[in-house]
């Protein structure tokens, strides 16, 4: 049973079933470019999406970010801004990017895996929020871009950070720099992209692949995100200390009980994040 999710605007669209939440911005003639509405309501919905539901059979598992139409996401609304921005003064600014900026470290910081499912191009902001996310699978036809210098801006959204992650800091500093549009290929070389597929088949593709992770071991796999977000800041020693925290717990809990009374019956095991 699907359940519909009222995120407040028709710009950003949310639905659960199966485990998981799939989210879509939702202007497509616009490239799904983000409006002030859809900044709000994701800066709202996303850490609600981690929240345990009352009821089992709601809670997410997986979030599925998507783009409706032939984009992800194009990055701010650069009509809006070429019009000038209604709030006038420097700090009010900063702290109105910094209350945006609740959307790439909630979906960093989400308790459960996000997927990002690109049917085009993720550019600006977009990109910062594809790389946000934990993983990527993309369309044939879908590209990256940085943008920020072809408007003479620097970059938000927390792109630079996971950039440098995933690509290292010199090949982070060309893409920032030189602003090359990266196609899909170079994007799954170059470890950006997790699958590319073809165009027809995205959709299906990555619904299946948030469901083969919604199926998982929810409480493994929120220790794995935690120790894997913990590895790019702290050292070995750090990491080994709340891995043998984690494992310990995790061996602990009734779904890890499961998993090996499964393994020996030789059947598919039955998570209940407990």
């Amino acid at each position: 049973m699907s359940e519909t999710i009222d995120t407040g605007t028709s710009d950003l669209l949310c639905c659960i079933e199966d485990g998981v939440a799939t989210v879509t911005l939702n202007r497509p003639d616009a490239k799904n470019a983000l409006s002030l509405e859809m900044k709000e309501a994701l800066v709202e919905l996303i850490p609600r999406l981690g929240t345990p539901a009352q009821a089992a059979d709601r809670s997410v598992r997986c979030v599925l970010l998507t783009g409706a139409g032939q984009a992800f996401c194009a990055g701010g609304d650069t009509k809006s801004m070429a019009k000038g921005d209604a709030i006038a003064r420097m700090d009010d600014r900063i702290r109105r990017v910094k209350r945006e900026h609740e959307i790439p470290a909630a979906l960093h910081e989400l308790p459960v895996p996000v997927v990002a499912a690109l049917p085009g191009a993720a550019a600006g902001a977009g990109f910062s929020i594809a790389l946000a996310c934990d993983l990527r699978i993309a369309a044939q036809s879908a590209f990256l871009i940085t943008s920020f210098g072809r408007v003479g801006l620097s970059g938000d959204y927390g792109g630079s950070w996971f950039l440098t992650q995933l690509v290292g800091p010199a090949k982070a500093r060309e893409l920032y720099l030189l602003s090359p549009r990266v196609t899909s290929d170079e994007c799954l070389r170059l470890g950006l992209f997790n699958r590319v597929v073809a165009d027809v088949d995205l959709a299906d593709e990555a619904l299946a692949l948030a469901r083969q992770i919604a199926s998982g071991p929810p409480i493994a796999q929120r220790y794995m995100k935690e120790n894997l977000n913990r590895a790019l800041t702290e050292d070995l020693r750090t990491c080994l200390d709340f891995e043998a925290d984690r494992q310990v717990r995790g061996a602990f809990s009734e779904d890890y009980r499961e998993a090996v009374s499964a393994f020996v019956e030789k059947r598919r095991p039955v998570f209940r994040d407990r």
